[in-house]
């Protein structure tokens, strides 16, 4: 019965371990980028741009992941799974330098859509972070856009 008890724990843990994070940053990037309807090549630019310098992650895999994340587009997942695998794996720096990223790839066309900012706006609120934190964000996130033309 011990044994039995322990294996079930055990499993749990390696759960854990199902955890693709770049994934999981593929699909909702592309999520906040495809809000307005279609999707930039400044927008998918942006997100390997900021995923490989800032999330540091591999190019080959980003590059690969994303290819996935844009196929699977219109059979995304929902917010609620994106947001409540972020909330039990990212710190809330982690989460509020998430934020600041989607804000930059919205915003990385030029223009910046209703549909977009609401999305970021969900987000926010169902990662915890507080309208303030989300406004500072956004306004790091001009700043850096600006920084870099």
């Amino acid at each position: 019965m011990l044994n039995i008890l322990k294996n079930f724990f055990e499993e749990k843990d390696t759960n854990t371990n199902d955890f693709d994070s770049l994934e999981l940053l593929c699909g909702l990037m592309i999520e906040a980028a495809n809000s307005d309807g279609h999707i930039e090549t400044e927008e998918v630019d942006k997100i390997s741009s900021l995923l490989i310098n800032v999330f540091k992650e591999n190019a080959d895999d980003v590059k690969i992941k994303l290819q996935q994340a844009i196929n699977n587009r219109n059979n995304s997942k929902s917010l609620f799974y994106y947001t409540s695998k972020i909330n039990k794996f990212y710190s809330d720096e982690k989460k509020l330098l998430l934020i600041e990223t989607l804000w930059e790839i919205v915003l990385s066309d030029g223009s910046l859509h209703d549909y977009e900012s609401s999305l970021i706006r969900r987000l926010a609120g169902l990662m915890y972070i507080s309208d303030v934190n989300s406004g500072n964000a956004k306004k790091r996130a001009l700043n850096n856009i600006s920084n870099k033309t």
